[in-house]
């Protein structure tokens, strides 16, 4: 499958004159052409209004040899208005052989829905920040100690289940796999923020801080206070102040789906059927009993309905702002929602506007959070859907015997390269690229196998790392990952970090995180350069990473095969020669910067 010789056009500072449009802009967008194509003519579709307007392009002879293109393509300019919050818009492209249009999806010779078109979206725009991040995620009982496990016996809860740091391996399922306590804390995170740095990373997402019955904490007990287990609120100031000292930031975790059991608010409303925070919940009127998270008990859901929901729970984010630059919202896609009743987007808005303008705001959707995004809501999604499952499904190794992926039965599907493109795209295409590129792309996290267990091998390991350094997108790295450690699921994924275990560290995968994430930190084009796929094939994947000033060329094969013609130009590529040839030895991942 080869796109050499397409027209294209992202959402990219390449091909989009403002990044940030208020409603009302004038924007000027481009779209580069290449001569073979033989387009005659483009007209701009933009709904506004809910109605299609046209506006005529034209040929902008300005553009010649912008983003390390020839003299090869013509680039057209037009401008629109953005009318609405979000405006819809795509491509009319005339021929001597007919019509066809280019959306997000890709071009098309038949009529298609709006689903897949370009958007400018006008909500509030994420920081600024986000778009250089390279996120870190710590899930901190299992990072670095601030001292033994024996020194603190006296401090332990009932619920803990002590466990030896190097010598009890994770209950990966199971009675205990909640309650295996390995006493990792907050201070233990500021002995090792130099480790954090050397990766790249420039952001900390620690997974909940607040107290709960469990190792994971995502059944808080209250808000109000930092689990004292991880050395309370003044380590939290500690880890802060340690982080904004060298120039990084500090995310958390919040619930606004659900809290724990025995949070203060629950137990006041199962404790007086006629307390105020009896709203906050969903009981039965007859039963007495509540709805709760997929059932868990111990985890009951709040109930977006409620006044005292609604004030409260923002509130809890803002609280926190300061020591925090910002939140991941635990299963997002569900905040909200329970049978007919629907808060989702409310209750995305309302937590929204306790933030301030450089905050982050980041949803966990496992599947497609479209209908969510680009709203004023969620800067972005945890990726697993768009990202995370496709890299799998082409780099999983020949013996992974998972039963699911992320709740869906069957395991990790085994595909080629032409259907990852398909999926990268088709996700893509389902939102703006500005949500796009603030979306964190992640090979694991504390919820999935390890990637190292999933790709079977070292080779397809680093593929993975590749791929998640130079496509568009946040990258987001979870702890330990750098190392290679393995995990069948997510708690068994929760590895104590090997800091003093030298055979559970491989240094040539801590070498290439630290050489792949550096990368990306230093070229402008892997952060905010367009897209442009060239090649797609059972074993390849070749595309540009594209700005004004450059272009970089990246070739991505999970096994040998045959050399690729570059075809520059045919393609456009100002810098590379026809005879460039892409070399055929695999697994490999090659790079080539292109400038004007």
């Amino acid at each position: 499958m080869r796109f050499i010789g397409r027209p294209h056009h992202d959402g990219s500072a390449l091909y989009v004159s403002d990044q940030r449009p208020g409603v009302g802009s004038r924007v000027t967008l481009w779209l580069r052409a290449p001569l073979a194509a033989g387009i005659t003519g483009v007209h701009v579709r933009a709904v506004h209004d809910g109605e299609p307007r046209y506006a005529e392009a034209s040929p902008d002879p300005s553009r010649r040899g912008a983003g390390g293109y020839g003299g090869t393509d013509v680039w057209w300019r037009a401008e629109i208005t953005a009318v609405n919050p979000v405006t819809p818009y795509r491509f009319l492209l005339l021929t001597p052989g007919g019509q066809s249009w280019l959306t997000a999806e890709g071009i098309a010779a038949h009529d298609v829905t709006d689903a897949g078109d370009f958007r400018l979206v006008c909500h509030r725009p994420p920081p600024s920040w986000m778009r250089d991040a390279i996120v870190y995620q710590i899930f901190p009982d299992r990072f670095e100690r601030s001292r033994p496990l024996e020194e603190r016996a006296s401090e332990l809860p009932g619920w803990a289940l002590p466990r030896d740091w190097d010598r009890d391996p994770v209950i990966p399922s199971g009675p205990g796999t909640s309650r295996q306590f390995y006493g990792g804390d907050l201070d233990g995170i500021v002995r090792r923020l130099d480790h954090v740095r050397s990766l790249g990373a420039d952001t900390v997402y620690l997974t909940p801080i607040f107290p709960g019955r469990s190792n994971h904490r995502y059944n808080a007990s209250t808000f109000e206070h930092v689990d004292p287990l991880l050395g309370g609120d003044e380590a939290l100031h500690r880890l802060s102040g340690a982080l904004h000292e060298r120039g990084m930031r500090l995310i958390g975790d919040i619930t606004p789906n659900h809290c724990g059991d025995t949070h203060e608010w629950f137990t006041a409303a199962v404790s007086d059927v006629n307390a105020p925070e009896r709203e906050m919940f969903y009981f039965d009127p007859d039963t007495g009993d509540y709805e709760s998270w997929w059932g868990f008990k111990s985890l009951p859901k709040l109930n977006w309905g409620s006044e005292l929901v609604r004030t409260r729970v923002p509130a809890v984010l803002k609280r926190w702002l300061g020591p925090l630059d910002g939140w991941r919202v635990d299963v997002a896609n569900m905040t909200g929602r329970l049978a007919a009743d629907d808060h989702n987007h409310e209750a995305a808005a309302l937590l929204r506007a306790a933030l301030g303008p450089e905050d982050a705001f980041i949803a966990e959707h496992n599947h497609d959070a479209s209908p969510d995004l680009d709203r004023d809501t969620w800067h972005g999604t945890m990726n697993y859907g768009g990202f995370t499952r496709p890299v799998w499904a082409w780099l999983r190794g020949p013996e992974l015997d998972l039963e699911r992926f992320m709740g869906v039965p069957g395991g990790v599907p085994e595909r080629d390269g032409t259907a990852t493109l398909a999926t990268f795209r088709t996700f893509a295409s389902r939102m703006s690229w500005r949500t796009l590129v603030h979306s964190w792309q992640l090979l694991d996290s504390h919820d999935s196998p390890r990637i190292r267990t999933v790709t079977g091998s070292r080779e397809r390991h680093l593929l993975a790392l590749g791929l998640q350094a130079t496509l568009p997108g946040t990258p987001m790295v979870f702890a330990g990952s750098e190392y290679g450690l393995t995990g069948v699921n997510g708690e068994h994924s929760r590895t104590p970090m090997p800091w003093n275990r030298p055979a559970d560290q491989d240094l040539a995968t801590l070498a290439a995180y630290r050489e792949l994430l550096g990368l990306r930190r230093a070229e402008p084009a892997l952060r905010h350069g367009g897209l442009r796929w060239l090649h797609a094939d059972a074993d390849c994947l070749v595309f540009a990473r594209e700005t004004y000033e450059e272009t970089i060329v990246v070739c991505v094969r999970r096994a040998p095969g045959a050399p690729l013609r570059l075809g520059a130009r045919a393609s456009g590529l100002h810098g590379a020669e026809d005879g460039d040839v892409l070399p055929g030895d695999g697994p490999s991942l090659r790079m080539w910067r292109l400038t004007r």
